[in-house]
C-alpha cells in the first residue's frame, strides 16, 4: 500500500470518524493483560478513575484572546488558523496551519476538550474558547515518572508525550474495545485464526522496536507503528473514533503518527493507566 497516499487521505478519513460509525478493525495488535472497568467518554464533564495527585504546568508561554467565532468542522478563515496556532502552542496537533478545519484539527480539538474536562465535539464554541484562554495541563498519570515518558489515560483516550517533564504532545487516540474478537487471516501461507479480548494493557512499559510506513500484522494495517509491549502498539489509523475500537493497540490519528517516530525514541517509559466503560 502506498503510505504517502494512505496519509494524504486521512483527514478526510478522521472527519468520517465524526459519524461515529467508524469502528473499523485494521490497525491493531491483540492484547491480553485485561483492563477492570471503564468510564464513557460521553460522561466526561468530569473526570473521577483518575485521582488529581499532580499537574504539570500548563503549556500556555502567554496570554491569548480568544476569537469567540464559533466554529464547526469545515470553516476557514482568520478565525480557524488562530485555533490551530493556540492547539499548537499548547502541545497538541492540529496538523497544517493553513485556516482550514478539517480532520486532523477536529482531533486536536477532541483531545483538548476532553483534558479540558469539556464533552468532545467538532463545535468550537464559547466553552472552548474560554478553555483555550485559560487551559488546564493534562493530569500527571505518574507523579514520579521519568522526564521523558509516555502516558496513556485510556478514560480520556488521551495520549500524552513528556520531554524533560514538560507536555510536548498531545493527542486524541482510540485504545482496545475491550470486546472479544475472533478474526481469520492468512499469515505464514496459510489461514489461521486468532482470538483475543481487545483489551489495551494497562502497566508500565517500554518502548522496543519499530517499523517505518505501512507494517502488515495478522489483524491488520499499522502505519510507522512504535511497539510497547508484545504485539501491543503506537500506530497511526484511518478510523480513530471517540471510543475505544481497536484489537488492543493504541491507535493515533495519522497525521500524529507521521511525526511521533521522530520524538519518542526506543526505551522511552510508557505508562498505561485509567478505565473505559462502553
Amino acid at each position: 500500500m502506498g503510505g504517502r497516499r494512505q496519509f494524504a487521505a486521512a483527514a478526510l478519513i478522521t472527519m468520517g470518524a465524526l459519524t461515529f460509525a467508524t469502528a473499523g478493525a485494521a490497525g491493531a495488535a491483540q492484547a491480553r493483560t485485561p483492563v477492570s472497568a471503564m468510564t464513557p467518554v460521553s460522561a466526561m464533564t468530569e473526570v473521577t478513575a483518575i485521582p488529581r495527585t499532580a499537574s504539570a504546568s500548563t503549556a500556555s508561554p502567554g496570554p491569548f484572546i480568544a476569537p469567540g467565532k464559533t466554529l464547526k468542522l469545515g470553516a476557514k478563515g482568520a478565525a480557524v488558523k488562530t485555533l490551530q496556532a493556540r492547539l499548537k502552542e499548547l502541545g497538541y496537533v492540529p496538523g497544517k496551519l493553513d485556516g482550514k478545519y478539517g480532520g486532523a484539527t477536529l482531533t486536536a480539538v477532541w483531545a483538548f476538550q476532553k483534558v479540558q474536562g469539556i464533552k468532545p465535539t467538532s463545535t468550537v464554541a464559547r466553552r472552548t474558547w474560554r478553555a483555550l484562554e485559560s487551559p488546564k495541563a493534562p493530569r500527571i498519570l505518574v507523579p514520579k515518572g521519568k522526564q521523558d515518558r509516555v502516558e496513556v489515560n485510556l478514560t480520556l483516550q488521551v495520549m500524552v508525550l513528556y520531554r524533560g517533564g514538560v507536555p510536548k504532545l498531545i493527542t486524541h487516540i482510540s485504545s482496545g474495545s475491550g470486546i472479544p474478537y475472533t478474526e481469520h487471516a492468512m499469515w505464514n501461507g496459510k489461514l489461521q485464526t486468532f482470538s483475543g479480548d481487545a483489551r489495551t494493557p494497562t502497566g508500565n512499559f517500554k518502548t522496543t522496536w519499530r517499523r517505518s510506513g505501512w507494517h502488515r500484522s495478522y489483524l491488520g494495517q499499522l502505519y510507522n507503528p512504535i511497539f510497547f509491549y508484545n504485539g501491543i502498539a503506537f500506530h497511526g489509523a484511518l478510523s480513530v473514533p471517540l471510543y475505544p475500537a481497536s484489537h488492543g493497540c493504541v491507535r493515533l490519528p495519522m497525521h500524529v503518527a507521521e511525526i511521533l517516530p521522530g520524538m519518542l525514541g526506543t526505551g522511552v517509559p510508557v505508562h498505561v493507566r485509567g478505565r473505559f466503560i462502553r
